[in-house]
């Protein structure tokens, strides 16, 4: 789970808190697998950056629409996407596990189609 939370974050381009917590107070290594997870809250630690074992890509939709909707906007700039990722997605839901699993399999060939 948390190699694909990192995935997802990345792709989002969540910023890292290793990058923007530089100041000397903090050794990078202690804040290297968090991020800045934008329109996520915890009450409990009052912030908005997690580790990637705390986000919750797998189980809430209030984490998941977002990352959709980046697909969705890849597809808008990107027309000769193959379509096969949004449509096994629109018919995965309401099956979350599906749709997480749809979405990092997305991702990765994204990211290998960058590449080349």
């Amino acid at each position: 789970m948390e190699k694909n939370n990192k995935l997802i974050a990345e792709f989002m381009n969540y910023p890292k808190c290793s990058d923007y917590w530089n100041d000397g107070r903090f050794l990078e290594e202690d804040y290297k697998d968090y991020y800045y997870v934008r329109g996520q809250y915890d009450a409990c630690y009052n912030s908005s950056n997690f580790h990637v074992n705390d986000m919750k890509f797998g189980l809430s939709w209030d984490w998941l629409i977002p990352v959709i909707e980046k697909i969705q906007d890849n597809y808008i700039e990107n027309p000769e996407l193959d379509y096969k990722y949004i449509d096994e997605i629109r018919l995965a839901v309401p099956n979350i596990q599906e749709v997480h699993y749809l979405i990092v399999e997305f991702i990765k060939d994204y990211n290998d189609g960058k590449d080349k």
